[in-house]
């Protein structure tokens, strides 16, 4: 499903399939909350920035995310 927002079009399917594995892989890592219903922003915020500049598979998508994530974790 496609979604216009304003003048950029977003592919809903691959940006939550890409958040659905990132989020997983970090709440099984214990990086975001095991119970959390709300989705983090700012993991959602990194997929679809990507996404936005060219990223669609999204596999790559997630452990770009991932890695983006856990690096701003590190002290």
């Amino acid at each position: 499903m496609l979604v216009d927002q304003g003048m950029q079009v977003i592919d809903v399917g691959v940006v939550g399939d890409a958040y659905a594995i990132a989020s997983n892989y970090l709440r099984k890592t214990g990086a975001i909350p095991a119970d959390g219903i709300v989705p983090n922003d700012r993991l959602l915020q990194l997929i679809v920035g990507m996404f936005h500049r060219g990223e669609s598979n999204r596999i790559k998508l997630a452990n770009k995310a991932i890695a983006k994530f856990e690096a701003a974790l590190l002290p």
